[in-house]
C-alpha cells in the first residue's frame, strides 16, 4: 500500500482516489462550460479565478500543471479548444459552439416513416419509455416524425412480453428455451435454440435460428410461444452465420393450415378487422387464419364491436383474453 505524503495527507484529509477522480471531472464540465459560453479567449489566470476547481490550487505552479492536464485531456476527448489573444494580447482560450456541437440530424421522407413505425412498434413493447423518449429528442431536432391515425396502418403486433428477452439474447448470442404450440397441434413441444434474430413477415414476428433439438434451423412464430422464454447459459454461446437471410428462412418454410371464421360487428372499432377480411357481407366478416391467438387478440380489441360467430375454439379464446384483461375467470 502506498504511504507516500501524498497518501498521508489524503488519509488524514479523508480524500479518495474516487473523490479526486468525480472532483477532476466536474473541474472538465465546469471548464467547458465556461470556454464554450465566453466569446472572448480567456487567460489562464481568468479561469483559475472563475472555473470552480481551480481557486483551490496551492500554488502557480500547482495550478498550471493541473490546467495543462485538463487542457491535454480535454483535447484527447475530441473537444476542439481554440487558442487565441485577448484584448490586451495575452494568450486565452474558448471552444467555438459551431465546432463542438454535433451536426444535425436529418432524415429524408422514408426514413422518418421507417422511424414513426419502429417507434410504434417499440411503445407497446418492454421499450416502450425508450422509443418514447427517443421520440422526443427527434422531434426536439426539427425531425417531422408525425405517425399516421391508427386506422390508416396495419397494427404491428409487438406486445409479446419475450420480445425483449429474445431480442436481447439474439444481440448476446445466448441460448434460449421455450414452450411452442404449431399451428393444428393439440400438444406443446420443448425447444431449445440459437436465436439468430426476428424477421417480421407477413405481418407478423418470428424467432430465426438454430433448432439445437433438430440441428438445422427453425422459425418460430412468437404468438405461439406458450409462457416465457428463458435464456439458457452463458452470453456468447453460438456465432451467428454471416450469410443467413432470416426473411427467407421464415418464406421457405411453406404454406401453413388456414382456418376459417366468421366475425359479426358493429361501431367503428373493427378496421383492423376489416383489413384481414376477404368477404363481408351483411355485417359478417369471413377471416381466413393461421394463428388462433393473433386473431383472438385482434377481436378482442375490437371490444363489442365483434362478436365470434364461429369456430368456437376462436370464441373462447376471446373470451379468455378479455377474462383476462378484466381479472376474472374465464
Amino acid at each position: 500500500m502506498s504511504n507516500t505524503p501524498a497518501s498521508r495527507l489524503r488519509k488524514r484529509r479523508g480524500i479518495s482516489f474516487e473523490d479526486m477522480a468525480a472532483s477532476r471531472q466536474e473541474r472538465l464540465v465546469n471548464l467547458v462550460i465556461c470556454l464554450l459560453a465566453s466569446r472572448q479567449y480567456l487567460t489562464a489566470d481568468r479561469i483559475r479565478e472563475i472555473v470552480p476547481g481551480y481557486g483551490d490550487s496551492p500554488s502557480d505552479e500547482a495550478f498550471k500543471r493541473t490546467f495543462e492536464r485538463d487542457k491535454a485531456q480535454l483535447r484527447d476527448l475530441g473537444v476542439p479548444l481554440e487558442v487565441g489573444q485577448d484584448a490586451k494580447g495575452i494568450e486565452g482560450y474558448r471552444i467555438s459552439e459551431g465546432d463542438y456541437q454535433l451536426p444535425p440530424v436529418e432524415f429524408d421522407a422514408a426514413e422518418a416513416a421507417v422511424l414513426g413505425l419502429a417507434a410504434r412498434f417499440w411503445r407497446s413493447a418492454e421499450l416502450g419509455e425508450a422509443a418514447n423518449t427517443a421520440l422526443l429528442k427527434l422531434r426536439a431536432a426539427g425531425i417531422d416524425l408525425e405517425e399516421p391515425v391508427s386506422e390508416a396502418l396495419p397494427t404491428i403486433e409487438s406486445a409479446d412480453p419475450n420480445v425483449g428477452v429474445l431480442v436481447d439474447a439474439a444481440r448476446d448470442a445466448q441460448v434460449v428455451k421455450f414452450r411452442y404450440r404449431k399451428a393444428g397441434a393439440s400438444e406443446v413441444e420443448s425447444r431449445t435454440i440459437e436465436p439468430w434474430g426476428l424477421p417480421f413477415w407477413h405481418g407478423r414476428w418470428y424467432v430465426v435460428g438454430l433448432d439445437r433439438d433438430r440441428g438445422e434451423p427453425r422459425a418460430f412464430r412468437l404468438s405461439r410461444i406458450e409462457g416465457e422464454v428463458r435464456t439458457n447459459g452463458s452470453k456468447d454461446a453460438f456465432v451467428r452465420p454471416e450469410d443467413v437471410d432470416l426473411v427467407n428462412l421464415v418464406a421457405d418454410r411453406g404454406p401453413e393450415q388456414t382456418f376459417l371464421a366468421h366475425v359479426r360487428i358493429t361501431g367503428d372499432r373493427v378496421g383492423q378487422l376489416r383489413r384481414l377480411a376477404e368477404v363481408e357481407a351483411e355485417g359478417v366478416l369471413r377471416i381466413s387464419y393461421i394463428d388462433l391467438g393473433a386473431l383472438a387478440r385482434q377481436v378482442a380489441a375490437a371490444g363489442s364491436s365483434a362478436l365470434v360467430l364461429e369456430p368456437p375454439e376462436l370464441a373462447d379464446a376471446v373470451r379468455a383474453r378479455l377474462a383476462a384483461v378484466a381479472g376474472v375467470a374465464p
